[in-house]
């Protein structure tokens, strides 16, 4: 049977428009089987606790399993990795963190790019930091830590959870900007740096919310700043560190991303669910109660503000050195 040219046309055309057809039915039947949410961290973690009650969320929105899966290890490059390899068909995703940025730089034989290999899907939450000092030490401001600091050079240890850490990267930051200098002393988490600040046996910590809080309301330890751009309330009284050094931002942030390749519409449904669920009272109260502030964004700006944090924490590092251990 002789086809006419306007016939050859037009099965041409449904057949150019056939992957796209297919990329929409598969996204609307998403999820049709239960998704992998890879966490880079052990269970317990802050990270974790958001991840768990994000896929809670999912899971009730969308009719299928959210499971998170702990993978945790090498700075949380072993989770990533693990979802580089994966399918990218959205039944393998990311829950990515600061640590993504930081690594970028921080490790130098990374087999993946996590720009290049992460599909950014959705922002979740920033948890700031808040630079606390010992009572005893003699600072009742930013502007006073600075002038002491540059008075008694190399006299000041800052603790760390750990090198490569966000609490750490931000007080080099700090450092690098305030134009002063302080010895680092990492430890192996959060718990133990806080209680050698408590003992006076180090001087300054930048910390997550939730670990120091409740020591600040019982004016155990005096916040001189909290790190994220705007005023806390459940600080409402502390400056933000950008009042001292304008421009200074530092704060741990969450969110997920998917294998690169991944059907945009899928990316686009998961984006919606999870800005819907991120404006829900009750979740910004969950969310408030671990120390963060929901973070909801496009796909396309949550892929900006990668890069953007991934270029920030690359000069940092450049400038102090940092290498793992």
């Amino acid at each position: 049977m002789k086809l006419s040219r306007r016939r050859l046309l037009h099965l041409a055309t449904g057949t150019a428009a056939l992957p796209a057809l297919l990329r929409v039915a598969q996204a609307q039947s998403y999820p049709a089987r239960p998704v992998r949410l890879i966490v880079g961290f052990p269970a317990g973690g802050a990270s974790d606790i958001v991840a768990r009650l994000m896929a809670q969320w999912l899971s009730e929105r969308l009719g299928q399993q959210f499971i998170v899966e702990n993978q945790p290890g090498a700075g949380t490059n072993i989770g990533t990795a693990a979802v580089v390899r994966a399918t990218a068909d959205g039944y393998s995703l990311l829950y990515a963190t600061t640590a993504n940025a930081i690594n970028a730089t921080f490790y130098g034989n990374l087999d993946f790019n996590f720009i290049r290999d992460i599909a950014p899907v959705a922002g979740i939450i920033r948890a700031p930091l808040v630079m606390e000092v010992n009572p005893a030490f003699p600072a009742e401001t930013v502007s006073d830590f600075i002038a002491y600091a540059k008075a008694n050079p190399g006299q000041i240890n800052q603790a760390s959870s750990g090198i490569g850490t966000p609490g750490h990267l931000a007080g080099e930051l700090f450092k690098m900007m305030a134009g002063i200098d302080m010895v680092h002393v990492p430890y192996r988490g959060g718990a133990p740096a806080l209680a050698d600040l408590l003992a006076g046996r180090v001087q300054v910590f930048f910390s997550v919310l939730p670990d120091s809080i409740a020591h600040i309301r019982a004016d155990k330890l005096r916040p001189l700043a909290v790190t994220t751009s705007t005023r806390l309330e459940a600080l409402p009284n502390v400056p933000t560190m950008s009042d001292f050094l304008p421009g200074y931002e530092a704060s741990a942030w969450q969110g997920v991303g998917a294998p690169r390749n991944t059907a945009t519409e899928i990316i686009a449904k998961l984006n919606k669910e999870i800005n819907a669920i991120l404006a829900d009272q009750e979740v910004k109260k969950r969310v408030g109660g671990v120390g963060g502030v929901p973070m909801p964004m496009t796909a396309a700006e949550f892929g900006k503000f990668i890069i953007v944090e991934t270029e920030k924490w690359a000069k940092v590092i450049k400038f102090a050195n940092i290498k793992p251990e």
